[in-house]
């Protein structure tokens, strides 16, 4: 009997420690508000060389200091938005450089844009649209909760890399992503011998684009970018909805 006795209070007393060694569960933190997730996918495939890269660089620092964009950042009902910036090229190629921020402040904007002057400047190859759409699709969720999700494309080139465009296109907007498109003209006439191909603000506007509001800003060359690009961000934080085609000259 005693040794009975012995090994049920053995039992109670080892249940606490039993209890305490149950690893703890990881606390999730609620995602924070704001008016709009806003990603920005950057074209560095090679038919940007390195003077068009650094227009596109410094047109997206300069826009983001710009009082302008600033006051329509926190003019919204949350008084912020979040933003991301990354760069595409082929299928299998895309670097995030500058993290989720958000950007609800001056200072909030400065630091943004000073993560856009820092950040490593590299050309590769092709042009994969699809693959630039599935990568954003997958940073959605990071630690924000928008009343939009917007996914702001820009290029100089059609899709010629990777999946088809039309399946990525048709799955962001299952996700109920908005895609708008920044497309860069060079107005200057194909090499002999070679076809004169859709329009690339046309290709944007059929292939690229869709979501509620979704439309395509024109910049007539890289010299127009920085404000195609402040004009374009405004928009779309401001959900304005205007026409489907916009033009930015230099």
């Amino acid at each position: 009997m005693r040794r009975r006795s012995f090994l049920a209070g053995s039992a109670l007393l080892a249940a606490p420690a039993l209890l305490s060694a149950r690893p703890a569960r990881a606390v999730v933190s609620a995602p924070e508000p704001v008016d709009v997730e806003l990603i920005l996918a950057v074209d560095v495939s090679r038919s940007v060389d390195a003077e068009e890269q650094e227009m596109q660089f410094n047109g997206y620092a300069a826009a983001f200091r710009d009082p302008r964009m600033i006051e329509a950042f926190v003019g919204g009902p949350v008084g912020a938005i979040a933003c991301t910036f990354f760069t595409w090229s082929d299928w299998n190629i895309q670097e995030h450089l500058v993290p989720w921020m958000r950007l609800g402040s001056a200072a909030d904007c400065e630091r943004f844009a000073q993560a856009i002057d820092n950040a490593p400047r590299r050309v590769h190859l092709y042009t994969s649209i699809s693959g630039a759409i599935d990568y954003a699709a997958n940073l959605f969720g990071q630690g924000y909760e928008g009343t939009r999700r917007v996914v702001d494309i820009s290029g100089d080139g059609v899709n010629n890399s990777g999946r088809d465009i039309g399946l990525s296109r048709g799955e962001a907007l299952e996700k109920g992503i908005i895609l708008n498109g920044l497309a860069v003209l060079d107005r200057s006439p194909p090499p002999p011998g070679l076809m004169q191909m859709q329009p690339l603000d046309e290709y944007y506007q059929e292939r690229v684009i869709g979501g509620p509001g979704a439309f395509v800003m024109v910049a007539e060359g890289f010299e127009a970018f920085e404000p195609a690009v402040r004009r374009k961000i405004i928009r779309e934080v401001a959900d304005n909805r205007g026409p489907v085609r916009e033009y930015a000259f230099g």
